[in-house]
C-alpha cells in the first residue's frame, strides 16, 4: 500500500465527517448565511482542528465565497486543503538528528495507555526494514507487563533489547542500552520509559534523570525525545502535549490510534499551537501501520472525497 493509501484508510472516519458536513452546505440552492457558516464551523470543530485553526479556515472560506471563488463542495475542500498544508508545512520540520558514527538515541515518553511500547516496536520494525541496526531499551521498569511486552516484540523482530529488574533504575537501563548500541554499531537506540502523567512532579524528575544519564553514556544523547499521544482523545491530546512540553524538551510527536477516531484534525491543532513536528502516525494495528508523517499525504487524504480516489 502506498503512503497515501495508509493515510486515506487511517483517516477514513475523519474524512467522512468532514465531507458530510461540507456536502450539507450545498444541500439547498441558496446564498450562504450565518447558519451556513455555523454549520461549517461545527463540522471543522467536530474533527478537533481546534478553535484557532477553525477560525483561520472559516475566515478564509468567507473571504473566498464573498469573491465568488467557492461554488461547490470541491471548492471548500481545495481551500481547506491549501490552508492546512500551509500550517503543517513540512519545510519547517527539522530532520531527525543523526551523528556520524554514533547511534541516534530516541527517548520515548508519554502517559499510560498512549500506545508507547507498541509504537516503539513499530518504530524498530520501520528502521529494521530500512536495513538499519536497532537496539531497544526496556526502561519501563515499573510495569512488569511493559518489559515483557517489549521483550516479546524484540524477539519477534529479532532485535536486541536491554532489560532491567522490575522496580529497578530506568536510567541504568537507558545507560546500558546506549552502551550496547555503541558496541554493536547500532543506527538507533530506542528507549522506553514508564508511562507518567505530567502532573506527577516526582515522575517527571525521574525522567529528567534518565535524560541526564543518557548524556553520560554518550555525549549528546538523547538526540530525540518523542512524546507518544493517543489521537483518539481529541482535543485532550493537545492539552497533554502542551503541558508535557512545558516540563520536558519535546523534539517530536508520535500520534497513535489515528485510524480509530473521527478527530484526526488534532494533528493540525498541535502543529499550529505548539509547533512540534509530527514524526510518525499510527494508522492501524499491524507493524506496518505506523508510518512517517507526510503533510501532503495527510492533507490530501483528509480533504479528498471517496469518489475522487
Amino acid at each position: 500500500m502506498s503512503l497515501f493509501g495508509f493515510f486515506k484508510k487511517g483517516l477514513q472516519k475523519t474524512t467522512t465527517a468532514i465531507q458530510r458536513g461540507f456536502q450539507s452546505v450545498f444541500s439547498d440552492v441558496k446564498a450562504w448565511d450565518d447558519a451556513t457558516y455555523k454549520s461549517l464551523e461545527q463540522t471543522l470543530i467536530s474533527t478537533d482542528l481546534g478553535p484557532v485553526v477553525t477560525k483561520e479556515l472559516l475566515d478564509d472560506l468567507k473571504d473566498r465565497y464573498s469573491r465568488g471563488l467557492i461554488a461547490t463542495g470541491a471548492d471548500i475542500n481545495a481551500a481547506c486543503s491549501e490552508k492546512i498544508l500551509a500550517i503543517l508545512d513540512e519545510a519547517n520540520v527539522p530532520p531527525v538528528k543523526v551523528t556520524e558514527g554514533q547511534p541516534t538515541v530516541i527517548l520515548m515518553v508519554g502517559v499510560n495507555g498512549s500506545g508507547k511500547t507498541t509504537s516503539i516496536a513499530k518504530l524498530a520494525h520501520h528502521y529494521l526494514s530500512q536495513g538499519k541496526k536497532v537496539v531497544l531499551g526496556a526502561g519501563d521498569t515499573f510495569r512488569a507487563a511493559g518489559a515483557v511486552q517489549l521483550g516479546i516484540w524484540a524477539q519477534r523482530l529479532n532485535c536486541p533489547v536491554v532489560e532491567g529488574k522490575l522496580g529497578g533504575d530506568s536510567a541504568a537501563v537507558a545507560f546500558d542500552a546506549i552502551k550496547s548500541g555503541i558496541r554493536n554499531h547500532a543506527d538507533y537506540v530506542i528507549i522506553d520509559t514508564a508511562g507518567r502523567q505530567h502532573t506527577r512532579g516526582d515522575l517527571m524528575a525521574e525522567l529528567e534523570k534518565v535524560k541526564r544519564i543518557a548524556g553520560k553514556a554518550m555525549e549528546g544523547a538523547p538526540q530525540e525525545i518523542w512524546l507518544t499521544v493517543d489521537s483518539s482523545i481529541g482535543s485532550n491530546a493537545l492539552v497533554q502535549a502542551r503541558e508535557f512540553g512545558k516540563l520536558f524538551p519535546i523534539t517530536g510527536l508520535v500520534l497513535t490510534k489515528l485510524d480509530g477516531t473521527g478527530k484526526g484534525g488534532v494533528v493540525v491543532a498541535i502543529r499550529k499551537e505548539l509547533g512540534y513536528p509530527v514524526r510518525f502516525v499510527g494508522l492501524g494495528e499491524q507493524l506496518d501501520d505506523l508510518q512517517p508523517f507526510s503533510a501532503q499525504d495527510f492533507t490530501k487524504a483528509l480533504f479528498q472525497p471517496a469518489e475522487e480516489e
